[in-house]
């Protein structure tokens, strides 16, 4: 046999071996997580990991093939931050604080960096990335003289009535992670996700201090208190910064899931 006819032939038999790992992973999988979020915004500018929260949700991926799948599934989780935790003066002086639940769904296409075969003892693991679309809700609340408040409803930065920043919204998702398949059926997962936000309000901190008598004659008192909550002497001058409103604030999920696989071996040639 020749060395060309040799090597077609292993040509061939490399190709009908990844058709073949590619029909296994025709399938669905179905799974948890848990994990922590963190934000990082106007109210955490230097990306302080202390204040991370509980988190969890669901997922569901369906495999093309060994190096790309489809995924979505909600997630929930909580985000919080407080200006006394801050190592600058100026925003230890601003003293805002917020804490919000977050709920997301999101949908993502992933790539495996390595071929990943459910049931294989060889291409059972691989490293992969993903990027997708998000739908997401917030609700950034502080609490003031033992009384829960919703910033939102109270305008802090002068927003009239009708105009002010919507909790539903739209992002992208991205990150990375890592599949590992402990058999044929199960397998855990270890991700990384950040969110591409185009919104700065997760945390009720985006542009310039309002006039304070606005603030109150618009939404009263309370409003006028938390929309300036420096001590003496005040630091919420009309018009001077409140928050950074060129960069949009964002949040992150870490988390660790196990999967169920519901997918069957296929040989090659096999048709739906």
């Amino acid at each position: 046999m020749t060395n060309i006819r040799r090597a077609a032939l292993l040509l061939l038999v490399f190709g009908l071996s990844l058709q073949s790992a590619a029909a296994q992973m025709r399938g669905w999988e179905i799974g948890g997580w848990g994990g922590g979020s963190n934000y990082f915004g106007d109210l955490n500018t230097n990306w302080r990991v202390n204040s991370a929260q509980p988190a969890g949700g669901l997922l569901f991926r369906y495999n093309m093939n060994d190096r790309l799948a489809f995924s979505f599934g909600p997630s929930i989780g909580s985000i919080t931050a407080d200006d006394a935790d801050s190592r600058n003066i100026y925003e230890q002086r601003r003293n805002l604080n917020f804490t919000s639940r977050i709920v997301d769904f999101s949908s993502a296409l992933e790539f495996n960096f390595l071929p990943y075969v459910h049931g294989s003892r060889e291409l059972n693991y691989s490293p992969y990335m993903f990027l997708g679309a998000t739908f997401f809700n917030f609700n950034p609340q502080t609490e003031y003289e033992g009384e829960i408040y919703n910033l939102r409803e109270l305008g802090t930065e002068g927003q009239f009535q009708g105009d002010e920043y919507t909790t539903t919204q739209f992002a992208f998702n991205y990150g990375i992670g890592l599949k590992y398949d402990f058999s044929y059926r199960w397998s855990i997962d270890v991700h990384l996700s950040g969110r591409k936000l185009f919104t700065d309000y997760l945390d009720d901190v985006s542009g310039v201090y309002a006039d304070i008598r606005d603030v109150r004659s618009l939404r009263g008192e309370i409003a006028a208190a938390l929309a300036d909550r420096s001590q003496e002497p005040f630091i919420g001058v009309a018009g001077h910064q409140r928050g950074n409103g060129k960069s949009n604030d964002t949040y992150v999920f870490l988390g660790i899931g196990i999967n169920y696989y519901f997918g069957q071996i296929r040989c090659p040639g096999m048709r739906d």
